[in-house]
Formats: structure tokens, sequence, C-alpha cells
């Protein structure tokens, strides 16, 4: 029953409440119980922010297992993706040298970090050739990835600050983990004898490794896999296994194997014999749904292919015993 002081319910009052109903349906409230979409352009980065944000976020890598992030080009579908996403997290470090110009105007419309940048400057390795550019390689080593999980959740907090809190708790656990690996990834290559650690790869992606580890790290290409390997450079790196007797290199799964093996032969023709130690995760992770597919298991897979291979002792399976390949 209607009281003295109501009044009648017109068609215009009717779709102001239909109004006011639908601006509720799209209220903040809403959209921030849905997952942030989150886009990154490497395994490495999307896998921190799949940990850091938890069921908050939803994410996509745009480059997967195998594919080398010094060349690739972006595609159109990547284009839609990187538009429609809450946030976009990139390496920088001229990582991505191919997808630069393209990130840096995207950042008009969506929020784009770089969270490569995070790591401090004179932690940095500089460019041989190019002045003010760094080696972007700095996942190779735990510590310093762990800057890189932060700005991670910092530009997750930024995006979605309601959830701030479990951002922060979810970094803090991940951080403790990669602590702990980097004391396992120290602690078995220390096992390797001193007059053996050397790692020869395909291209110079281990530079933060090798100083981080004690390691004379060479490459057959520069930072970049765009930089050619020359026959000069072959046969002087053919002269130096023969010459300091070195047993093992190494080929990486988004690197061609082509020049590693034209060491072997080099070596083996002159009396040499020199075994590929393994295949080793530099600018991408291994298989999706597997350990390696994730950073901890990248890392662990490395290190304990690069101990086992170069005379020093590892666990069977790795760290803990995750490892597909056992050793």
């Amino acid at each position: 029953m209607m009281t003295s002081d109501a009044k009648p319910l017109t068609r215009r009052g009717v779709l102001a409440m239909a109004s006011s109903a639908a601006l509720v349906a799209a209220s903040p409230i809403r959209a921030q119980s849905a997952p942030l979409v989150v886009v990154a352009t490497t395994g490495m980065i999307a896998d921190a922010a799949r940990v850091v944000g938890g069921a908050e976020v939803q994410v996509q890598a745009l480059m997967g297992p195998g594919i080398d992030p010094h060349s690739y080009r972006q595609t159109r579908s990547d284009i839609v993706a990187l538009t429609r996403a809450d946030l976009v997290l990139w390496h920088g470090l001229y990582l991505e040298a191919q997808m630069q110009d393209v990130l840096l105007k995207l950042s008009n419309r969506v929020q784009v970090v770089a969270v490569g940048e995070a790591v401090p400057r004179d932690s940095l390795i500089a460019h041989e050739d190019y002045s003010g550019k760094f080696d972007p390689h700095v996942w190779m080593v735990p510590d310093l990835w762990a800057h890189v999980v932060r700005a991670v959740r910092d530009a997750l907090i930024t995006a979605a600050p309601d959830r701030a809190d479990l951002f922060a708790a979810n970094a803090d656990a991940y951080l403790a983990k990669l602590d702990r690996l980097g004391t396992y990834v120290a602690g078995v290559l220390a096992t390797v004898p001193e007059a053996s650690r050397v790692l020869l790869t395909a291209h110079d992606a281990f530079g933060y490794f090798g100083r981080a580890y004690g390691f004379e790290v060479m490459g057959i290409q520069g930072i970049s896999t765009e930089s050619e390997a020359g026959l000069s450079r072959i046969r002087s790196l053919v002269d130096l296994l023969v010459r300091r007797r070195i047993r093992a290199v190494f080929v990486e799964t988004s690197v061609s194997d082509r020049n590693i093996r034209a060491l072997v032969e080099g070596a083996a023709a002159r009396g040499h014999k020199v075994q590929i130690g393994g295949e080793l995760y530099s600018d991408a992770m291994g298989p999706p749904e597997t350990y390696e597919g994730t950073y901890m298991g990248m890392i662990d897979h490395n290190a304990t292919t690069i101990t086992a291979a170069l005379g020093g002792q590892v666990p069977p399976r790795g760290m803990d015993g995750k490892l597909r390949e056992g050793f």
C-alpha cells in the first residue's frame, strides 16, 4: 500500500532506476573481482606474474619455449592481446629489440612496465659494442631476478591496489624460494673442479652466471643472437678447446646448434673429443606444464646440467628431484 507522501512511479522513474542498476553492475567493485589481464613478453616474466598474482591474474606470454626474444617480432594477435591488456610487462634492457618501438608507443594507452630495468645499474654488465646498453640476461642469477620479481609485484599493485596485500604476500613467499634456489645453484657449481669451470655456449647469454659463480664464459655469438659467428671465431674456439682440453660444450633451446656442432667436429678433427654437455635454457624456459617450464625449473636444470657435464656433483634429479632427466 502506498503511503501518503509516496509518489507514483513514472516511466521516467523506471528508466532512471534501470540506468542506476546498470551503473552498479559496471562499477569498479564488480570489475575488481575479475582477474587482471596481464600480457608478458617472455616466459620468465609471465611465470613471475603468475606466481605473484595467483588466481587474481590471467597471464599470457607472447614468447613460448624455444623462441628467441632478440629477434622476435610481434604478430597481429600479439597486438590485439597487448591493446586489450590491463598490464603489459616486458623485460627492457634492449632484449626485445624488434618490439621496443611498439611497446613504447603502447605505453600511452596501457600500463606498460619494463621490469628488467629494475635491476640496479651497478649490477649490470655493460654491452661491449653499444654505449649505454647492457647485457639483458639477468635472469641467469636468482639474486638478480629477485629485483625483477619485486618490479612485477609493484606493477601488479599499481594496476590493482585493492589486492596489494595478496600480491605482497605471494612475492615474499616466492622470493624466499628464489633465495633457496640461489643457495642450491652456488652449492652444486662449487663442486666443479676449478680447471673445468669453462662454459662455452651458442651465444653469450651466461655473463651474469659466470660472474656470480666463478666460471669463464664464452659464446660463439655475442650477447644478441642477431650477431654472426665468423669462421675465424670458430677456428679460435676450436684452438681453445684443444689447447685447454675442455671436455664439454652446451647447446641452447632457443638458438641453432649448428655452430656448436661445428666446434665439436673441429676439435675431433684435431684429435680432441668434446661432448655436448646438454641443452641449456638461455632465452626461454622449457615446455609448458613441466617443472622446466617454470623459472625455478629452468635455473635448476641449467645449474644441474652444467655441473654434471663439467665433473661436479649433483643430486640425481636436481634440487628437489623434479627434473625430468636424471644425472
